[in-house]
């Protein structure tokens, strides 16, 4: 039936053509942005998952600062502590001369051995990066142990949607030479008073008397022992000296236990830095396979639909020109 009033062709071909270029505005979007999925609207449940891993690897982002932080804090320390085991195997030979040494020679050693306790201290003091040093401590005056250093490791997201954060753990109490603080317990592996028969760290300090005997339970410390007492201009004896030699051997070991304990912990964060880069990587292919347009599919479509354009607009032209067909029935 012919109908000026309602031409159904012309309607099927313009929803037709509102169809492809609803789909065409769609396609034109995805290779303009480059994702499938840019808006909730595209597909809700792939927007909210992509959102929440762009955002976990925003977080794991700064955690990878955070452990370039952590390593160098940990480098710093290690290279005091590399440096300082250098220094006391100098002190220790020093000590080697000074036995069986005249006075005069102990007085002249003893001016080495000082320059190199303060070398000591130089470097536990100097091992600082950014504020923060792990070898020479000021724990307080109400704290009783000096506290741990903590590396932001990892940033996690439990199945429930919990989130925490994971650190790694330098103990500074088991690493550090020097301890300024009233408080603390222990002071560090240098400042330690020593127990001369043993090298053993003690509490209670029993200082020698130069020239004497060696007495039990005599005491020493790597940072203020001495071979010659300028107060009384008298050197200390072979076996106060032996005693001195014990003390610094045991000091030494510590220190290479220290340096064990930071390269360690440098080799876990080395480690724990390739992983969260891997891991940042992993869920950025995670979320495109999820998100991103697949560009070689999209041209194709373009192309299609671009034809279908065409072929709709014709459709509809044709649609259009078949009611001007009735004014030739009024033709005389």
């Amino acid at each position: 039936m012919a109908s000026i009033m309602t031409n159904a062709s012309a309607l099927t071909a313009l929803q037709s053509l509102n169809a492809t270029q609803k789909n065409l505005d769609t396609t034109q979007a995805r290779i303009s942005t480059g994702y499938r999925v840019s808006q909730a609207s595209d597909n809700a449940a792939y927007w909210s998952i992509a959102t929440t891993m762009r955002s976990d690897n925003q977080a794991m982002s700064t955690v990878s600062d955070a452990l370039g932080l952590g390593a160098s804090k940990v480098d710093t320390a290690y290279t005091g502590m590399d440096s300082a085991i250098t220094t006391i195997n100098q002190i220790q030979q020093k000590l080697t001369a000074s036995y069986g040494q005249t006075d005069a020679a102990k007085e002249k050693t003893q001016v080495e051995i000082a320059a190199l306790q303060a070398q000591l201290k130089g470097y536990a003091d100097g091992a600082t990066f950014s504020g923060t040093n792990m070898l020479s401590v000021n724990s307080g005056a109400t704290a009783t142990t000096a506290a741990d250093v903590k590396v932001v490791s990892a940033f996690n997201r439990s199945s429930a949607g919990a989130v925490s954060i994971s650190t790694i753990d330098v103990n500074v109490e088991s690493i550090k030479l020097y301890e300024a603080g009233t408080a603390a317990t222990s002071k560090g592996i240098l400042d330690a008073n020593r127990l001369g028969t043993t090298g053993a760290e003690t509490a209670t300090a029993q200082n020698a008397t130069a020239g004497n005997a060696v007495v039990a339970g005599d005491t020493y410390s790597v940072a203020t022992l001495k071979i010659f007492d300028t107060a009384t201009g008298k050197g200390f004896g072979d076996d106060q000296i032996a005693q001195m030699m014990t003390v610094v051997d045991a000091a030494l070991k510590d220190m290479t236990t220290a340096a064990t304990k930071l390269g360690a912990a440098k080799s876990s964060i080395d480690l724990q830095k390739t992983f969260t880069s891997s891991l940042m990587d992993s869920i950025d292919r995670g979320v495109g396979q999820l998100v991103d347009a697949d560009m070689n599919k999209e041209s194709t479509r373009l192309q299609a639909l671009q034809v279908q354009q065409q072929l709709g607009v014709q459709a509809l032209s044709i649609a259009n020109g078949s009611s001007q067909s009735i004014l030739s029935l009024f033709r005389g």
